[in-house]
């Protein structure tokens, strides 16, 4: 059985590990940064197969106007079960419906986000990051 879960800790491996089986192109090597990125994002939504961690949505927010959804990862073994969509309805859950929840998708992830309830914007800007 799936079980979702708010704020529930998680280790630096942990999540290196369900980016790797989840595909997602993030720094898996890099420790620290991830410990960073758990640390400083404000919002962590998980899912678990047992003690298994298999999807997580990683997001920062000030629960008043708006919330980036940093990170959404669900290991391809569990993907196509509804478990990413698990995870954006508890984000949308704990920020409130008066929060906008944004995010930037990958080109690969552009005709998934739509049938979760997300609009395509065109009014963005990123200053990118060096490493």
């Amino acid at each position: 059985m799936i079980t979702i879960k708010v704020g529930e800790m998680i280790t630096p491996q942990q999540l290196a590990s369900v980016f790797q089986r989840s595909t997602i192109n993030r720094p898996l090597e890099d420790l620290n940064r991830l410990e960073e990125m758990l640390k400083y994002g404000n919002l962590l939504v998980t899912a678990w197969d047992g003690e298994k961690l298999i999807g997580v949505a990683r997001s920062l927010t000030d629960y008043a106007y708006c919330c980036y959804l940093s990170d959404l990862a669900v290991d391809t073994a569990y993907q196509f079960q509804g478990i990413g969509r698990q995870l954006v309805d508890k984000t949308k859950d704990e920020i409130g419906e008066n929060v906008t929840l944004l995010l930037r998708a990958s080109v690969e992830a552009m005709d998934y986000y739509p049938k979760l309830g997300f609009e395509q914007i065109e009014n963005g800007f990123a200053i990118p990051r060096k490493a």
